[in-house]
């Protein structure tokens, strides 16, 4: 493998999250030796204003004359020759996560982008688009490696194993990452000590164990004291954002509730959907949140660089976003096998889960991609069940794609965790199919 001179393209380079990843980039380029950095966007506005900043953020550091920063909205030119690609699309952007979210909220259900319903919509949109990232990377750049952040992970994942089963990609989520980096910070712990183990589908999931090596044993016993006596903290590039500490406070009564296991703070959504409902503001979602913050911020900067203003231009802190995907592609170039929590096909991993289910657990990463860790005991009844419903309303949304099926688009959306009936599951399929005409599959 080229590991020299590398070809990096952020697929989806418009979004707001790419300052972070070059951020990322910049920071371990003696471990990731690139020379080009391409930004591929089907939106060429938003794409030219995050050029502007990412050749911000490398005059900054020096590095101009070193890495050259191309956008493109051609495929071929994009992706040929690259080494490794970062996909994180959004498939009908912020416009139709703002439709996701408040078709289910007008219902009284879970309107969030990823779970419940919205996250059903997102992903018969997101299907079809990163197909056609993974084509083309097939076509342009075969030996490439494919890093996908794309969402809603578990589906889109599901999707790409059926077409594309010996794939060169590694399908990741940050959440996890975003989970021990806030314990860790709250209660003075080195996150880099850390060899946990988790096991779920994508935000969907539990952690059994946190061997801390530089102690010697398993700290999920204190870590779990101390969430249900003292809570978690929001971030600091959360701060101002009520709902990310409202997250950390459900996380809690999770952990208290059901004790032995820390959870993924997404379960929120699907063992206390009306709780969540009664939080969110139907007319002001988290997408209207993100349109009024981060997006608006981006714009800003891409102003203040293009009339070359002076002082701080630069504003964003994504945590721990784009250090995560960039280390993957360490471990890869150096062979380093380095642990990471990943998606990937079951394959007896969870010894008593459907082997063809599409699991977040650990893995280790090196040239030959990932290489998942059997976890060797049988999980609860209680996570089993409900990964198994999970699962099975996914499979069945993935199905409605390729089989053009309103039968198995309904089956998923009545059995998905936080509907409570299929009359409303029906109601809201039949809106959804008309927002997202021109984006989803037709349904007969």
């Amino acid at each position: 493998m080229k590991n020299k001179n590398l070809k990096i393209v952020i697929a989806g380079g418009g979004s707001t999250y790419t300052p972070g990843i070059v951020q990322a980039l910049i920071k371990s380029r003696q471990k990731l030796d690139f020379s080009e950095i391409m930004l591929y966007d089907i939106d060429d506005t938003r794409n030219s204003d995050m050029q502007l900043i990412v050749e911000y953020q490398l005059k900054q550091e020096n590095l101009q004359s070193e890495v050259s920063i191309k956008k493109s909205t051609d495929p071929e030119e994009a992706f040929r020759d690259s080494t490794f690609v970062f996909s994180q699309i959004r498939v009908g952007g912020l416009k139709m996560r703002e439709v996701d979210e408040k078709i289910p909220l007008k219902h009284g259900l879970v309107g969030q982008e990823t779970c419940g319903l919205g996250g059903f919509s997102y992903g018969l949109r997101t299907i079809k688009e990163i197909l056609r990232i993974v084509e083309y990377v097939q076509r342009f750049a075969p030996d490439a490696w494919i890093l996908n952040y794309t969402n809603p992970e578990t589906i889109v994942s599901e999707a790409i194993r059926r077409v594309y089963p010996n794939v060169r990609m590694l399908n990741a989520c940050d959440m996890t990452i975003s989970i021990e980096e806030t314990i860790a910070r709250d209660y003075g712990y080195n996150r880099n000590n850390w060899q946990p183990v988790y096991y779920g589908l994508n935000h969907f999931g539990w952690y059994k164990s946190i061997y801390d090596i530089s102690v010697d044993r398993d700290i999920m016993p204190e870590i779990l004291e101390k969430i249900s006596n003292e809570g978690l903290k929001i971030a600091d590039f959360n701060k101002g954002d009520k709902t990310w500490q409202e997250a950390w406070d459900m996380l809690a009564k999770i952990s208290r509730n059901f004790p032995g296991a820390l959870p993924n703070n997404y379960l929120e959504y699907y063992l206390y959907s009306e709780e969540t409902v009664e939080k969110m503001d139907p007319n002001y979602t988290r997408a209207n949140i993100v349109l009024d913050g981060r997006e608006k911020r981006t714009r800003e900067m891409a102003r203040k660089i293009r009339e070359n203003e002076s002082g701080d231009v630069l504003d964003f802190n994504f945590g721990e976003h784009g250090q995560y995907i960039v280390d993957m592609a360490v471990s890869i170039v150096n062979n380093d096998h380095g642990r990471y929590m990943l998606i990937v096909e079951n394959k007896g991993a969870i010894p008593n889960l459907r082997s063809d289910a599409m699991v977040e657990v650990p893995a280790y990463v090196g040239r030959n991609g990932a290489e998942p860790i059997s976890l060797r005991f049988d999980i609860s009844d209680f996570h089993k069940g409900l990964m198994e419903v999970q699962n099975a309303a996914e499979k069945l949304l993935v199905d409605a794609y390729f089989e053009n099926s309103y039968n198995k688009a309904l089956q998923a959306f009545t059995l998905n965790q936080t509907v409570p009936n299929a009359n409303v599951a029906k109601v809201v399929l039949d809106e959804f199919i008309e927002a997202n005409r021109g984006y989803w599959p037709e349904l007969h």
